[in-house]
């Protein structure tokens, strides 16, 4: 992700996620740190042939990961997008040398918690009222890097989308 997609990705931040969207400013901050040597995060996106289909962002401290955002326009939902994007993240975080990924995962976003589950991830916890105005709780999950699951491996190919730091 570059500062240029900031537009695009904003447009879907919006339609997928209304009543608690990422501001210009939270994906302006996360790009800072996601260049040169002290880089600590790495942002993608997926573009379709006509528009940004979807985007990812992951942040690292240390030996531990954290997936910020995931986000699939709905018209590419069950086409594998989101499952490239995550191994995007979670090649990353093994290049960042994370021996743990974590994320949170609204309770009621079934699918996603579906996906994360087919990588390994393993609920261990709540954030209750994580997700504001809202007031919905999240699914702490957890992925250790260091065993060898090769969640990461067997993802599913997409054609149509091409994924871009």
């Amino acid at each position: 992700m570059r500062w240029w997609d900031i537009d695009a990705v904003l447009e879907l931040e919006k339609d997928l996620f209304p009543e608690d969207a990422w501001s210009r400013g939270m994906f302006w901050s996360e790009l800072a740190h996601s260049r040169g040597p002290d880089a600590t995060r790495r942002y993608v996106v997926a573009e379709g042939p006509e528009r940004l289909v979807g985007y990812a962002g992951l942040a690292s401290a240390g030996d531990l990961a954290d997936i910020q955002t995931i986000a699939v326009a709905r018209d590419h939902w069950g086409t594998g997008l989101g499952g490239r994007l995550l191994t995007e993240l979670l090649h990353a975080a093994t290049d960042f040398e994370c021996a743990e990924v974590m994320l949170e995962c609204r309770v009621d976003n079934v699918r996603a918690q579906k996906l994360y589950e087919r990588f390994g991830f393993e609920a261990i916890g709540f954030r209750r009222g994580y997700y504001q105005p809202g007031n919905v709780d999240a699914l702490v999950m957890r992925l250790n890097t260091k065993s060898d699951s090769g969640s990461a491996a067997g993802s599913p190919s997409v054609q149509g989308s091409e994924i871009n730091d």
